[in-house]
């Protein structure tokens, strides 16, 4: 069965509008948006002048009846009432059934959203995992002023389907015994710094590469600076 079109998957959205009055579709309204967006226009206002310069042409191809382009405000209402987590696990979805076999690594990272900062009220906060393979974020969660990035990190991996074998990488922010224990029980890996602050934890694995006999990637003739033996890994 073959996978799904984004355009099949924003059927599923829930449109946030009222049932009166509508004079635009809500797939449509979505696919300019998704259209526009992939052309470099990233307000509300570029976008509806990205449609009216195509014209008729672009909103049959869409689906707009009689091909009428919508104004600004219509697509800034829209999007501006959108469930925002929804959209997210959709594209989540959309992209997953691109590439059924899932993704070999993902990053945690959080970031403050673009143009999200009104005066003295904070910006948006967000948590994101993002693919390098599909150069996509797979899922994202929105960090709330009451709790912090690790904690956001645990909601977010019980939101992101498990992948066994998967290489999950992260700043020393993650760094937790709890996240790293998540990690394995969903049969995954990680790989996190260790920094100053955390002395006990970088002492430890110091140990750990320092101990006689302890692990090497180049093998035990490696550890301590010698060359490997005859029937040794070169």
């Amino acid at each position: 069965m073959p996978a799904r079109s984004l355009i099949e998957h924003l059927a599923d959205l829930p449109d946030p509008r009222g049932r009166h009055g509508l004079v635009y579709p809500f797939v449509p309204l979505l696919a300019l948006c998704l259209v526009a967006i992939l052309a470099g226009n990233t307000s509300a206002a570029a976008i509806a002048q990205f449609g009216r310069l195509r014209g008729k042409r672009l909103g049959h191809a869409l689906g707009f009846p009689h091909g009428k382009m919508p104004c600004a405000n219509t697509l800034l209402n829209l999007l501006a009432a959108l469930d925002a987590d929804a959209l997210d696990r959709l594209l989540g979805d959309w992209l997953q059934g691109r590439h059924a076999a899932g993704w070999e690594h993902v990053a945690l990272d959080g970031k403050v959203l673009k143009g999200s900062r009104d005066g003295q009220v904070p910006g948006v906060h967000l948590l994101a995992v993002y693919a390098p393979q599909a150069s996509a974020v797979l899922a994202q969660m929105r960090v709330e002023a009451t709790t912090n990035e690790h904690k956001a990190a645990l909601r977010l991996l019980g939101v992101l389907p498990p992948q066994v074998g998967r290489v999950i990488t992260a700043d020393a922010m993650f760094t937790h015994a709890d996240v790293c224990a998540t990690i394995r029980e969903r049969g995954e890996h990680y790989a996190l710094y260790a920094k100053d602050n955390q002395a006990g934890l970088k002492a430890d694995i110091e140990a750990v590469f320092a101990a006689e006999g302890g692990f090497s990637p180049q093998g035990p003739g490696r550890l301590e600076g010698g060359r490997a033996g005859r029937h040794q890994p070169q």
